[in-house]
């Protein structure tokens, strides 16, 4: 197999594994938020199970996101990674999305001890966040934009 063909071996299963990690990263906090407007305790049961099971299924699809990200960016090369300054801004956005994942672990855990401390409206917010890192980051991937140059 070629480099060129392990790349774009490589390019797919990191779509796949990012649309599988995203439909699962948009969805969670849509479960927050009627965790967080529900005042039904057998409600509040079954959503922290709910909640578990997602983000613990979508993890496996964030990591493979990283590690087949990771493998583009090793065949492209550290040459072509710092003249690449769009894929500098992309890696931030991923890093902050990869926070956003880490942080959902722990409010997966305040709502299982009972101790929310957010609003359904904030919830609605923090799940705009995903979206819009979305859209930036498909919009640098696909333009790749000559930024500073």
């Amino acid at each position: 197999m070629t480099d060129f063909q392990l790349l774009q071996w490589f390019k797919a299963l990191h779509l796949i594994f990012m649309v599988a990690w995203f439909a699962g990263i948009f969805y969670l906090p849509r479960l927050f938020v009627y965790h967080a407007e529900s005042t039904e305790p057998a409600v509040h049961n079954q959503l922290v199970i709910m909640e578990r099971r997602l983000l613990y299924f979508i993890t496996p699809f964030a990591i493979l996101t990283f590690v087949f990200g990771f493998a583009m960016l090793y065949l492209y090369g550290l040459e072509w990674l710092k003249v690449s300054i769009w894929m500098h801004i992309k890696l931030v956005l991923v890093t902050v999305l990869a926070l956003y994942h880490v942080y959902c672990f722990q409010l997966l855990k305040q709502f299982k001890e009972g101790q929310n401390r957010y609003s359904g409206k904030w919830y609605r917010w923090f799940n705009e966040m995903p979206v819009f890192i979305l859209f930036a980051v498909i919009i640098l991937a696909v333009i790749k934009p000559s930024i500073g140059s």
